[in-house]
């Protein structure tokens, strides 16, 4: 029988979040806003033109999982790469003011950036036309690559747990998803969030795949709760990890791990997603956020999957703070 699901008695987790100390490794990226006004067609071509009139910039993939866990009051360590141009220095200044301790290495390339166009009328919503995306080509050089592990190490030392968070920009290649495996071999708690190559990170502690990185990781089918289960503990036999945290959208998310019973955990809420942007982001922080301050893997998700659910209300990159999860579970 599946375990239930109890929200009683998390909220003293989430007061004890503010001692943990948590470091983020992986594809640290700018998403840029640009938002502006559409008044006319372009004689150029038939395209709208859009009359620029502010640009906001904020954190994103692996830099947006650590402002969520900034944002819960943890101490955390941003770990990743930023090329020499505006955006890396932005990056860093973001982070700075979000509380994140920056620990980059410059590489060759652009920092990775997302930009969307979002333009409307003068008294309309403003709707994203256009996202422009620029990342570095080439894999690190091997001298940036011993230097990030360096800073690793020096980071660790100070920290309960690491999350990984993978969004295929090129930090995690073969070799650092090969000191991330020797991490987890010498007792470091390893938590995975991977876009394209979860199935790399053997013995870690948890993955956290949503249903279509599971289908792609497992080639299993996927969808209903039974299958997207199957998946998970297939995922979770095949990698050795102690744990599976599947996320399902609007049908919540499944919990496998090693020589339990699955918990099975509702979505939270019954408002409608705004944005699901880095929805992901705030699961893997409030999940480690969790666990640093000592929950059980089990509390951990169940205020993973409240996070979860108050951060797609929200439009665009978002974080969530304490003071909301604690009305969430009042």
């Amino acid at each position: 029988m599946q375990g239930l699901v109890r929200l009683d008695g998390l909220a003293s987790i989430v007061e004890a979040m503010r001692g943990a100390r948590v470091a983020v490794l992986g594809d640290l990226v700018v998403d840029e806003y640009v938002y502006g006004q559409t008044e006319r067609i372009s004689r150029e071509a038939p395209v709208l033109i859009v009359r620029q009139e502010y640009t906001e910039r904020k954190l994103g993939g692996a830099a947006n999982a650590a402002a969520n866990l900034a944002a819960l009051g943890v101490k955390t360590f941003a770990l990743g790469v930023v090329g020499d141009d505006d955006a890396g220095r932005a990056l860093v200044e973001l982070c700075e003011a979000a509380g994140i301790v920056p620990c980059v290495e410059v590489a060759p390339g652009p920092t990775e950036t997302k930009t969307r166009i979002l333009a409307g009328g003068i008294n309309t919503t403003r709707q994203q036309m256009l996202r422009v995306d620029r990342c570095r080509e080439s894999p690190l050089p091997e001298d940036v690559h011993d230097r990030l592990v360096g800073r690793l190490h020096e980071v660790l030392a100070d920290c309960d747990l690491l999350v990984v968070s993978d969004y295929g920009g090129g930090v995690l290649g073969p070799r650092m998803i090969e000191e991330v495996r020797r991490l987890s071999r010498e007792g470091l708690r390893v938590c995975v969030d991977s876009r394209y190559d979860l199935g790399a990170y053997v013995g870690t502690y948890l993955v956290k795949p949503n249903e279509p990185e599971l289908a792609a990781a497992t080639g299993l089918p996927v969808g209903t709760h039974e299958s997207t289960l199957a998946a998970a503990a297939a995922l979770r036999e095949r990698l050795g990890c102690h744990a599976v945290l599947a996320t399902r959208g609007r049908s919540g998310m499944v919990l496998v791990r090693k020589g339990e019973e699955p918990l099975a955990i509702p979505v939270h809420g019954e408002e409608e997603a705004v944005d699901v942007t880095g929805a992901g982001d705030t699961v893997i922080a409030t999940l480690a956020a969790a666990l640093g301050a000592g929950a059980d893997l089990a509390s951990a998700a169940r205020l993973a999957n409240v996070a979860g659910g108050i951060v797609v209300r929200k439009p665009g990159t978002a974080t969530v703070r304490p003071e909301e999860i604690l009305r969430e579970l009042s």
